[in-house]
């Protein structure tokens, strides 16, 4: 299915349309093939096991907290489903059911295909590792000159700035 993104006069939800986006994506460039690699002996009726996990990684990146929130968000989303070549997405429990069915084997193969899958994607591989990574975990905005690049006025929550300093 071609993935088309353009205006209607319809009410339609496009909540999901990053995740669409992104969907085509990964389904272009093969991102969460790994997870086809996981055996999970069960009965296949509509998906397979490899779709019920690329199902959760979904309703991960849809923002579901529990798998008992599938039902809400994604179940809905036919387009979204369809996207992926299935009829809607799976109901709830039988994406929990099989993750109740993963062994130490299976999980050991689900975690090769997402490192796999990080190995892959991954910029800290390709870092010249003789020189520093430097990290940032500072979140606090630093006050800049009105006078550089591309600065705009700004909020520092509980900071007391000069008028000037922005």
């Amino acid at each position: 299915m071609a993935l088309e993104i353009g205006q209607t006069t319809e009410l339609c939800n496009a909540q999901y349309a990053p995740l669409a986006a992104l969907s085509s994506y990964y389904q272009e460039q093969h991102t969460l093939e790994a997870l086809n690699q996981v055996q999970i002996p069960m009965k296949t009726r509509v998906y397979t096991s490899g779709d019920k996990l690329i199902q959760v990684v979904l309703s991960i990146l849809a923002g579901c907290e529990t798998l008992s929130e599938v039902n809400v968000r994604l179940k809905p989303e036919q387009h979204l489903a369809e996207l992926w070549g299935w009829p809607r997405f799976a109901d709830q429990s039988s994406l929990s059911r099989t993750l109740d069915e993963l062994t130490l084997k299976q999980i050991d193969q689900l975690r090769q295909s997402v490192v796999a899958i990080w190995k892959a994607h991954s910029q800290t591989l390709q870092h010249d590792w003789r020189s520093y990574l430097w990290l940032d975990y500072d979140l606090s905005g630093l006050p800049c000159s009105p006078k550089a690049e591309e600065s705009q006025k700004g909020y520092f929550s509980d900071k007391k700035m000069p008028p000037d300093a922005n």
